[in-house]
């Protein structure tokens, strides 16, 4: 168990390690061949040019300014400077509202570490209660867990401080939690009002369409949406299955680069050209010349991409039933995307379409009827992911210990016998052990995602996140207080009663807040300061701008900005949240490490949206809500374990009072739900009828139809090197600004309830002139 000295030499290292990260992002960060790494934002934005384009021949590799270097820290206050409203426009609403769930954390935290500490922290330690029971009990103990509940004996009246203080910490977390939603329920409603014209817009995402037999997909559509929807229907584009195609062209892309890398390494040194091995990973096998042989798999691929673009565009087996659907007005898009089609549920399914950018383009291929399968499959993996995962991290936290690394290893007991090797262990191993045992989770529970079909990017995002938050509740943080209590009292537990036993837990459950203490700050200090260093893309860039580039646009393709990473940064958030919200009643002494965290993570974060990262998508901070019921969640384990711990004392005057607070939270909960949520699930149609009046009177001849009508085709049909003459532009279809009744082939009238009046050859939905692609 670590001790006061190992938390001391724990936080000393993570300090440490933080300035040197700093400095060592403070000497990088203003060398001009580093400036497109930690300033990729502007020039992604076109508002800023390379510094290694004049002066010098040294002055554009090396700063060579003295006083640069004095200043290393002024990119904190610089990254503070930025208001919020410059900041949104810059970064949008997405990056703005992530980074206030740090501030939310301060905000949250702040107040409730000065109470704890002015008030919980004299009445716990104001008591001998450990130190009685490990004379009496032999129960392990540190001088920290005397800062906490564990050190106040059985059937105290001192435990009416801490229902108390339970109580003050409730009201005040709620409090802040609605001012914040109800603060960014109006910024996501003035943002959407605000923001300017987008073909999510107007547009909704169609699934399910059910199969007829004289109809394609894509004339069923039109045929549907001109009937029930005669006024307002503007075009659509149906969906392909182009995954096959969408292989080939990132095929040819990488055999491109390895052609561009050869071709530049031989201008380089032409006496003799360039041989390669077609083996596994170039060791062995045919030796053939590099570019020859890159070339030839080009020409190769390009045929056969050709080959695979026009059995898309002309299988009818590679559409899918499901299609975008554009609207003359927000306001009908709004009605279609917020209403049922049909009197079946289960068809025509209508939802608000994904941005263009947002769009994960090889789910639109999978299935609607196989999502449901394929959702419950995931389930079960993750439940089995969760539970399996507690032995091999409680088997690596085992070793990360003296006693787990002197049984693994005996010659080593003489290098730990060493107080200073001992304090670095128990204060520094466990935290670090579990980060890196943790490294590769974020990437399988992206991958889960993806296989059950969601359909953007964004929601993939919350899924992982919200899988990514579960996980880390149960192994943990779980995993971590019961399973590591329970072998830290092992010895007691085999010499006492069996009622005794739950006594025991409820004295070990805070004795637990020494590891988190370590593991926030391996993780939250020296984690997060690691982050602003921009290792991977630093290096990544650098060998694509020696190996690859040779144009300006190879240059700032090279770069690797990033974003702020939903899926893995807000559970870890949530992780902090709960930790403070658990032990602010039982160890305040967690609380200013967590405070730190939040700090620093701030800054940070701040800085890399600023000058680094480029958000992928923008949904409008859609994903508050779920921020917001992940604090909550935190909030009621917090009432419920502490009511438990309370049990163990004897408290049994003062215990039942908690039970208000889990109802009284959830009932909350509920307002905020009915009173906010709805700003972030629907859109008001008084606001999409105000806007659409605002744009008609500012642009009546605004023609939307050439505005959307190529912004859902599949990426692999837009222009580009691998698009074939047939594909261009121009030939994406011919658009009338009149309306346009549908053409129909069908015999029946099972899907709608009226038939066209007119049927012919020309259709208005896209792209290439009314095919199916």
């Amino acid at each position: 168990m670590a001790t006061l000295q190992d938390i001391g030499v724990s936080a000393g290292i993570n300090i440490l390690s933080a300035f040197i990260f700093f400095i060592i992002f403070a000497i990088l960060r203003i060398q001009p061949f580093n400036d497109r790494v930690y300033f990729s934002k502007w020039y992604l934005k076109g508002l800023r040019s390379s510094p290694t384009r004049g002066g010098a021949f040294v002055q554009r590799f090396v700063n060579l300014d003295f006083r640069a270097y004095l200043k290393f820290l002024n990119w904190m206050p610089e990254a503070l400077k930025m208001p919020e409203p410059e900041l949104i426009e810059h970064a949008g609403l997405d990056s703005v509202v992530y980074l206030r769930i740090y501030w939310l954390g301060l905000k949250i935290f702040a107040p409730i570490a000065v109470l704890a500490w002015a008030v919980l922290v004299p009445v716990n330690w104001t008591n001998n209660t450990l130190e009685l029971a490990k004379q009496l009990r032999n129960v392990t103990s540190s001088d920290i867990d005397k800062l906490s509940v564990s050190n106040i004996p059985e059937y105290s009246m001192r435990f009416w401080t801490h229902i108390v203080m339970a109580y003050a910490f409730t009201i005040w977390t709620c409090y802040v939690l609605m001012k914040e939603y109800e603060t960014i329920a109006n910024m996501r409603l003035q943002f959407v009002a605000s923001e300017a014209r987008r073909p999510d817009q107007f547009t909704v995402l169609v699934r399910n369409v059910p199969p007829d037999a004289d109809e394609s997909v894509s004339e069923l559509v039109e045929h549907f949406f001109l009937v029930n929807h005669p006024d307002h229907y503007l075009t659509h584009q149906v969906v392909c299955n182009a995954n096959k195609l969408a292989d080939l062209v990132e095929k040819k892309k990488t055999l491109q680069n390895w052609l561009d890398y050869y071709q530049l390494k031989y201008s380089r040194n032409n006496t003799q050209r360039i041989m390669v091995k077609l083996g596994f990973l170039g060791l062995w096998g045919q030796r053939v010349d590099a570019i020859e042989h890159y070339i030839a798999e080009i020409d190769k691929t390009s045929k056969e991409i050709a080959k695979e673009r026009q059995e898309v565009v002309n299988d009818p087996k590679s559409i899918m039933p499901a299609a975008f659907v554009s609207f003359k007005t927000r306001w009908a898009a709004a009605v279609c995307a917020q209403t049922q089609q049909t009197r079946n549920p289960t068809q025509w399914l209508t939802e608000w379409a994904p941005e263009p950018r947002d769009v994960y383009w090889p789910n639109l291929a999978i299935p609607y009827v196989s999502l449901t399968v394929r959702r419950l499959l995931m389930h079960v993996a993750f439940f089995f992911l969760t539970f399996f995962f507690i032995i091999p991290i409680a088997f690596v936290q085992s070793l990360a210990t003296i006693e787990g690394i002197v049984k693994a290893a005996p010659f080593l007991k003489f290098i730990l016998a060493d107080e200073f090797m001992k304090s670095v262990i128990q204060g520094f191993l466990p935290g670090i052990a579990l980060k890196l045992f943790l490294i590769f989770l974020p990437s399988i529970l992206m991958i889960m995602a993806k296989f059950e079909g969601f359909t953007s990017i964004s929601s993939l995002e919350r899924r992982s996140a919200f899988r990514y938050y579960i996980f880390n509740f149960v192994n943990v943080f779980l995993a971590s207080v019961i399973t590591g209590a329970a072998f830290e009292q092992l010895s007691a537990f085999l010499n006492q009663s069996p009622n005794q036993i739950p006594k025991t837990i409820g004295v070990a459950i805070p004795m637990k807040a020494t590891f988190f203490i370590t593991y926030i700050m391996v993780d939250g200090w020296a984690g997060v300061a690691g982050e602003i260093l921009m290792l991977k893309p630093l290096v990544v860039f650098h060998l694509k701008n020696t190996f690859l580039v040779k144009t300006e646009k190879d240059r700032e393709e090279a770069m690797d900005p990033g974003s702020i990473g939903f899926n893995t940064g807000e559970p870890r958030i949530q992780l902090y949240f709960l930790l403070g919200l658990v032990y602010a009643p039982v160890t305040p002494m967690l609380l200013p490490f967590i405070l730190i965290f939040f700090a620093l993570a701030y800054i940070v974060y701040r800085h890399q949206i600023i000058n680094v990262y480029n958000q992928e998508y923008e949904s409008a901070a859609a994903f508050w809500p779920d921020v917001h019921g992940r604090v909550i969640a935190a909030l009621i384990i917090s009432q419920v374990l502490l009511m438990g711990l309370l049990g163990t004392k004897h408290a049994a005057l003062a215990a039942p009072f908690l039970i208000a607070l889990p109802v009284l939270t959830i009932g909350f909960h509920r307002f905020c739900k009915g009173r906010y949520e709805p700003a972030f699930i629907r859109y008001p149609l008084q606001e999409a009828k105000m806007k659409d009046t605002l744009e008609s009177a500012r642009e009546p001849n605004l023609n939307l139809k050439g505005y959307l009508q190529s912004a859902y085709v599949h990426p692999v049909f837009k222009g580009g090197e691998d698009d074939d003459d047939d594909y261009d532009d121009d030939k994406l279809g011919k658009f009338e600004d009149e309306a346009v009744i549908v053409p129909t082939k069908r015999q029946s009238r099972r899907n709608t309830p009226a038939a066209s009046r007119i049927s012919g050859e020309s259709s208005p939905s896209l792209p290439f002139s009314g095919k199916e692609v």
